[in-house]
């Protein structure tokens, strides 16, 4: 398989609004942001990337690149959104901007389904073993059935609809790959110092049905671990993909948190939730 280098980037709403940055979860693109983005354009600069199907990148290879796109497009500095697998990227990418003051300032950090170190090594391994085994028939067989689900839980939202048709069509046997070097990454990071030392607001977004990534096991880590950590939301009745199955709630919350803090660095006493 021949590698994909770059990055994706897309951009919609205002340059005058708040800039709010997605960043995928291990399926590595906003196919399924759809309707949270059509919504979300018209309050923030909605800034979304693809990744790359790449198997060599390091979690700081990935940072370097976000940045490094970001920069190219003139966004220095915003509000990070994300999701899942991406929380490993943001945490790389807070690093080396905290020890580098020129790079891309954090006005805060929201973990989408994210998480600090993976709390479930089980479900880890699982992965990765299904992923390394699993035949490309029973993956097709698996989106057909995921497609079904998507078109009967978005049944009330045409948008939503239409975002599980357009995940399906860009999975490849090159994505599932591009996922399983992702699973590598996780298993292999632990940014739990670094997350220790954030320097800008961290809240948590996460949905009630997640058995992926439980989220009181990463609200009871950031609670007792993380001084930055300022608040939590989990909604009901989304699942891991919070921002896809209950956008408009996610988007509610999100508004709350950005219109509640303006500054990048948290500097004398905690100014609230």
């Amino acid at each position: 398989m021949q590698e994909e280098t770059e990055l994706q980037v897309r951009i919609d709403g205002d340059a005058s609004q708040p800039t709010l940055i997605y960043l995928p979860g291990l399926h590595g693109d906003w196919t399924l942001l759809t309707a949270f983005r059509e919504a979300a354009r018209e309050r923030f600069r909605l800034v979304q990337l693809t990744y790359p199907r790449t198997l060599s990148w390091s979690l700081v290879e990935y940072a370097r690149a976000v940045s490094e796109a970001l920069a190219s497009r003139g966004v220095t500095r915003g509000w990070v959104l994300a999701e899942s697998f991406s929380s490993q990227v943001t945490w790389a990418w807070l690093k080396t901007a905290q020890e580098n003051a020129t790079q891309f300032r954090f006005d805060g950090i929201i973990l989408a389904g994210g998480f600090v170190r993976y709390p479930i090594w089980l479900n880890l391994r699982f992965a990765q073993f299904f992923m390394a085994i699993a035949p490309w028939f029973l993956w097709k067989l698996l989106f057909w059935a995921y497609l079904r689900y998507s078109t009967f839980r978005h049944r009330n939202a045409a948008a939503n609809a239409n975002s599980g048709r357009e995940f399906i069509e860009r999975r490849s046997p090159e994505d599932i790959a591009a996922m399983r070097a992702r699973l590598r990454l996780i298993a292999g990071s632990d940014p739990r110092p670094i997350a220790r030392k954030a320097n800008c607001p961290i809240y948590q977004l996460a949905g009630v049905i997640d058995p992926i990534v439980p989220p009181a096991l990463v609200n009871k880590w950031l609670r007792r671990n993380c001084p930055a950590f300022k608040g939590h939301r989990i909604i009901w009745p989304a699942d891991h993909n919070v921002l896809g199955t209950e956008p408009a709630a996610a988007l509610a919350q999100i508004e709350e948190w950005v219109g509640g803090r303006g500054s990048a660095c948290l500097t004398g006493s905690d100014r609230g939730t």
